[in-house]
């Protein structure tokens, strides 16, 4: 039990705490301002590994690092267009869609890796982003590992989320956002298009979604395999009603889901006599429960999966 305490006192422990939030800030990031537009985009999980496939694979064949994850967040942007196109001037189930699309997107990213990828017995591998040298500020004790050791693409995800909280809260792209995703009709009134609106905020948000999914291989790993999302995508759309649709909650969330997630891995060391398969179980179990007692405070999106139709009401 002691030892379980300590733990808690652990630069490494908050450190890889912002680590493993960090696709996790990304992606319900991008659920949140599809769902902010009225779009549930459970496409999610299929673009994240999409997208860790095609920055990985940018990346393997000559780009960049930051090239890669631009490539990679185009190719969620494109996947976004079609769940958009589908569900929005289509009208089609948002459900059916979104599930398709990641069936779709695991798929197309499996295959053309086996296609364009000569695998052997050891993974082919890239050079990943680095943490950050800042200097004094990476010396100052447990802040520095903490706070200025980490990669920069966790800073980007840090920098996404004061964005967004205030394009949705501060400007006027931002009203006619959430304005869309509760009464389209009132938007269209004002002499905007919802329809274009909405597709414009699934491809923004399918474009962060697939940050999420190339911070996968580009930083905390340097190799790709299909596996490597492992449900990342479902715990953001969960987290985006623990967040009510708001940004900042919305980190709180993705650093609440990581601080279980580090924890239990390290509990294993620790703890004995316990099945490994209880700890891994415990970061979801956790966030089911904070999930229930936060999600009937939610305010849901009033015209949230309400198809829309000019001039109907």
């Amino acid at each position: 039990m002691t030892e379980a305490i300590e733990l808690l006192a652990s630069a490494s422990l908050w450190a890889a705490v912002l680590r493993i939030a960090t696709p996790l800030i990304f992606g319900v990031l991008g659920a949140l301002l599809c769902e902010r537009a009225g779009v549930l985009n459970l496409g999610i999980e299929g673009i994240m590994t999409m997208s860790a496939m095609v920055g990985w694979l940018s990346v393997f064949l000559g780009a960049d690092l930051w090239t890669g994850l631009l490539i990679a967040a185009a190719s969620g942007a494109l996947m976004g267009l079609l769940h958009a196109t589908l569900t929005v001037p289509l009208g089609l189930s948002q459900h059916v869609s979104g599930l398709g699309i990641t069936l779709f997107a695991s798929a197309l990213a499996y295959y053309l890796y086996r296609l364009i990828v000569v695998v052997g017995q050891t993974p082919p591998t890239i050079e990943p982003f680095r943490p950050l040298d800042l200097g004094p500020l990476t010396d100052i004790p447990f802040l520095g590992p903490v706070l200025f050791g980490q990669a920069a693409p966790t800073y980007l995800a840090l920098l996404a989320v004061a964005v967004m909280a205030y394009v949705l809260a501060r400007t006027p792209m931002g009203l006619a956002i959430r304005m869309t995703g509760e009464n389209p009709h009132a938007v269209e009134a004002q002499g905007l298009n919802p329809i274009r609106i909405r597709i414009l905020s699934v491809m923004a948000g399918s474009a962060l979604m697939a940050l999420g999914g190339a911070f996968l291989t580009t930083a905390a790993f340097n190799s790709f395999f299909p596996e490597m999302v492992q449900g990342r995508g479902w715990i953001c759309i969960a987290l985006v009603v623990f967040a009510s649709w708001r940004p900042g909650k919305a980190l709180v969330g993705a650093l609440l889901f990581a601080f279980f997630d580090a924890y239990q891995l390290r509990l294993q060391t620790v703890v004995e006599g316990v099945p490994y398969q209880l700890f891994l179980m415990a970061p979801y179990l956790l966030s089911i429960l904070a999930l229930v007692l936060v999600a009937r405070r939610a305010e849901v999106p009033e015209a949230l999966m309400a198809p829309y139709r000019r001039g109907e009401r």
